[in-house]
C-alpha cells in the first residue's frame, strides 16, 4: 500500500517530503526507493516527519540511519495538538505530504482545534471521536501552492454526515480532490477493515479540474492467510488508471463535481465505480420449458466477465429465435468441459450454471413424476394392490 501511494504521488529529486504520522518511517524510505527505481538521486530529498510515540520515534530515527539517511528531520510530539514543523510562526509547507494516520482517532483534540493558531481547519473541525479529517486538513495546510498529498483513510470519511460532510464539501468546492481509490479489505495485519486513498492536488491539471476519479480496486489482490496483499500488477493497474485519468467499466469512473453535489457530497466509491455484478437473469419460460435464453447468453456482463470471447456454438444449438439448447452430444454436466474444449474456469462455471438452471425444465420434471407415478401404480397392481 505504501508503494502504491508513493507511486501515485511521484516524488522527484529536490522535493521536500513530509509525513505527519511518520511511525517507523516506512513511507519516507519508500519515497527514496521510488527515486532509486526511476534513476534519480535519492539523497536529493528533504525528508520530514513527526511521531507522537517516543519508542516509535526512536525506531524511525534508527530506520533512517540504517538506510543511510542522516539528515531527515524527524520530530517528537502530537501533530494535531502541537505541530513541530513551524517556521516564523507558521506551518512549514512541502511538495509532497504522505501519511497513514490512525483510523478514527478518539480524543484527538477538537476543543483546541476550534481555536487553532495555524488556521489548519478552514472547513471546520470533525467530531471529537473521529479525527480522520483533522489529519487530512493538517496535511492540506502543510502543502505548498503546487503540492500534492496522499493519505490512507477509513471509508467512513467518504460518507459520514454532520461536520464531516461540511469538510468534504469544502475540500470538493475548492477543487482539491483529484482521486479516491478503494482498496481491498484485509491489507492490514489482523483486521479486515477496508481502506481508501485520497489524492489531493493543489495544482490539478486543467483537464482534471471540476472532476474526481474514482477507482474501485477492492477485487484486485492476492489473498493471504492473515493479511491480503496488493500484487505488482494490482499497483500498476491503479497507477496507470490514475495517470491516464481513465474510466474503466466496473473499475473506475470520472465524476463531475456537479454529480457529487447532486449526491449531497457523498463520496461512497461504489456509488460511482461499482464492481458488483448485475442481478442474475432468471427466464421463467426457460425454467418451465427448457432452453438457454439468447438474451442471457448475449448479456454484456456475461460476455465480458464470464465467457471471455468463448464461442457458445461449440456447446449450444439454436432452438429458436430466442433460445439455445445444449448439443445432443452433451449428455451430462460432466461432459460440458470435454465438448467446450477449454480450461477457462469462468467459462466452464457459467456453462455449468446454465445446465443447472435450464437443462431440466419443470415440464420435464413434471412428466417424469407422472411417469414414475404410473409405474408405481402398475407395480402395485401386479402385487395385488388396488
Amino acid at each position: 500500500m505504501v508503494k502504491l501511494l508513493v507511486a501515485l504521488l511521484k516524488p522527484h529529486a529536490g522535493m521536500r517530503i513530509y509525513d505527519p504520522t511518520v511511525g517507523s518511517g516506512g513511507m519516507l524510505i519508500q519515497t527514496r526507493n521510488y527515486l532509486v527505481g526511476h534513476g534519480e538521486n535519492p539523497s536529493d530529498l528533504s525528508l520530514n516527519g513527526q511521531e507522537m510515540n517516543l519508542n516509535t520515534w526512536a525506531i524511525c530515527k534508527m530506520n533512517m540511519f540504517l538506510h543511510g539517511v542522516f539528515n531527515a528531520d524527524i520530530r517528537k510530539g502530537d501533530t494535531l495538538g502541537d505541530p513541530q514543523h513551524i517556521q516564523n510562526g507558521e506551518l512549514m509547507t512541502f511538495d509532497r505530504v504522505i501519511a497513514n494516520p490512525p483510523f478514527s482517532l478518539k480524543k484527538w483534540g477538537k476543543d483546541e482545534a476550534d481555536a487553532d493558531p495555524y488556521g489548519r481547519f478552514p472547513y471546520g473541525t470533525p467530531p471529537k471521536d473521529a479525527g480522520d479529517l483533522a489529519f487530512v486538513q493538517h496535511m492540506i495546510a502543510s502543502l505548498n501552492a503546487e503540492g500534492m498529498m496522499g493519505v490512507v483513510m477509513p471509508h467512513g470519511v467518504l460518507f459520514r454526515g454532520s461536520s464531516e460532510k461540511a469538510i468534504r464539501q469544502g475540500i470538493l468546492e475548492d477543487d482539491l480532490l483529484e482521486a479516491v481509490v478503494g482498496l481491498p479489505s484485509g491489507l492490514f495485519y489482523g483486521t479486515g477493515i477496508p481502506a481508501c486513498l485520497l489524492i489531493i492536488n493543489k495544482q490539478k491539471p486543467a483537464d482534471r479540474k471540476g472532476k474526481v476519479l474514482f477507482i474501485n480496486a477492492e477485487l484486485e489482490y492476492e489473498e493471504g492467510k492473515n493479511q491480503n496483499k496488493l500484487r505488482d500488477q494490482d499497483i500498476e493497474k491503479i497507477v496507470a488508471t490514475f495517470d491516464a485519468f481513465e474510466a474503466i467499466k466496473r473499475y473506475s469512473s470520472i465524476v463531475t463535481l456537479d454529480e457529487i453535489r447532486e449526491n449531497d457530497y457523498n463520496l461512497n466509491i461504489r456509488r460511482y465505480a461499482n464492481t458488483s455484478p448485475p442481478p442474475e437473469i432468471f427466464d421463467v419460460r426457460a425454467i418451465l420449458h427448457g432452453g438457454i435464453p439468447v438474451r442471457e447468453v448475449e448479456d454484456e456482463y456475461i460476455q465480458e466477465e464470464m465467457l471471455n470471447g468463448f464461442d457458445v456454438s461449440v456447446v449450444f444449438d439454436r432452438k429458436d429465435d430466442e433460445y439455445y439448447e445444449f448439443k445432443p452430444s452433451i449428455e451430462s454436466k460432466e461432459a460440458i468441459r470435454d465438448v467446450a474444449g477449454t480450461d477457462d474456469t469462468e467459462v466452464i462455471s457459467q456453462l455449468e450454471r446454465w445446465w443447472d438452471k435450464y437443462k431440466m425444465s419443470l415440464d420435464e420434471l413434471d412428466a417424469q413424476v407422472k411417469e414414475s407415478e404410473a409405474m408405481m401404480r402398475d407395480y402395485a397392481k401386479e402385487l395385488g394392490y388396488e
